[in-house]
């Protein structure tokens, strides 16, 4: 059964023209138009930028638009992440990026400008980013841990997308070890869609002595992560969690399964009560992403090495709510050569 014409102000027949490019363009209100064909499928691309260049080379507005279409285009499934999509856009330097389901039919599409723009945030994020990673051994010689790539792309730089992917627009990154290579990249942020302002640590303060060094306090819930982190984790949804309920802290946790390669015997003093053959065992982890009440950060010293444990401690010891939101999606701390390694085969 054919499938009918999904019909966009943006979308244009195939069998078109320039002219009918540039028009879908100007109805749609959008900054690209996409050609598909009879049945909606798409065949290519056009964004405004490349239609005024060929404009500019002299291409008539009558000539085919077949010729002039990128049909290596870039294009996403209906149900991929918000966050997914920013994190493609930068890493290809796209603009437009089609919407098409399993069929190759047309469904949206997404701007940049639009995907940046949905549900800013008023939290802000502050990403741990001064460790020296001494046990990447040679790879962070010259490079700090952050600035590793992972998929071509620093892991820092894959932090800070996802984070702007969920609507937070003021992003503070704590720097020590050749922070300068941090800031150099990414200057003030105006280029990945956010504020980013620098918490310069004259010596390395732990994971959360940086906190310390926070110009304000903020009037929102706070996203701490440590900037090590390869995850596709619902941030926005652990900070909708911590603001429903109202405790003083957040922490995001996981499952770590650890297999023994031996089998175990369950003893009652000397007595042998069972045998269990190489056993996977389960244990939860701190996943190394919290949010904090602002009121929390009047417990971190101001310019001493602190941990953010500890931090989550002094909650604890002051009889206020400290609670866990477990976050399911793909995780991994690229603290060792194995986890990078696994990181950058997954990726």
């Amino acid at each position: 059964m054919r499938h009918a014409a999904v019909e966009f102000g943006w979308q244009v027949s195939a069998t078109g023209t320039l002219r009918d490019v540039l028009h879908a363009i100007e109805r749609g209100g959008m900054r690209a138009a996409v050609a598909t064909d009879e049945g909606a499928r798409v065949v290519g691309i056009m964004t405004d930028g490349d239609a005024r260049r060929a404009l500019l080379a002299g291409i008539p507005l009558d000539a085919p638009m077949l010729s002039l279409l990128n049909r290596n285009f870039t294009c996403v499934a209906p149900l991929v992440s918000r966050a997914e999509v920013l994190d493609l856009m930068h890493a290809r330097h796209l603009d437009a990026v089609p919407i098409i389901d399993e069929r190759g039919i047309l469904r949206g599409l997404h701007q940049l400008h639009d995907v940046l723009g949905i549900e800013r945030r008023p939290n802000w994020a502050v990403v741990m980013a001064g460790g020296r990673g001494s046990r990447l051994g040679s790879i962070t010689d010259q490079l700090p841990k952050p600035m590793v790539r992972v998929a071509g792309r620093p892991i820092l730089e894959r932090l800070v997308l996802h984070l702007v992917g969920f609507g937070v627009q003021r992003i503070f990154l704590s720097v020590n070890y050749l922070g300068h290579i941090i800031e150099e990249h990414f200057g003030d942020g105006s280029r990945f869609g956010c504020r980013i302002d620098y918490l310069k640590e004259e010596r390395p303060l732990g994971t959360g002595g940086a906190l310390g060094l926070l110009p304000e306090k903020p009037s929102h819930a706070l996203m701490v992560v440590n900037g090590d982190l390869v995850t596709q984790a619902n941030l926005g949804a652990m900070i909708d969690f911590h603001e429903s309920t109202g405790q003083a802290a957040t922490l995001a946790v996981r499952p770590y399964f650890h297999s023994v390669p031996f089998g175990c015997v369950d003893l009652d003093g000397t007595k042998v009560v069972r045998f269990d053959e190489k056993p996977r065992l389960s244990r939860i982890i701190n996943a190394g992403i919290y949010v904090l009440s602002p009121h929390t950060l009047d417990y971190v010293p101001a310019n001493e090495e602190y941990t953010l444990p500890a931090l989550l401690e002094s909650c604890l010891r002051r009889d206020e709510e400290v609670r866990a939101f477990e976050i399911e999606e793909d995780w991994i701390d690229v603290g060792q050569r194995e986890h990078l390694k696994h990181a950058r085969e997954g990726t």
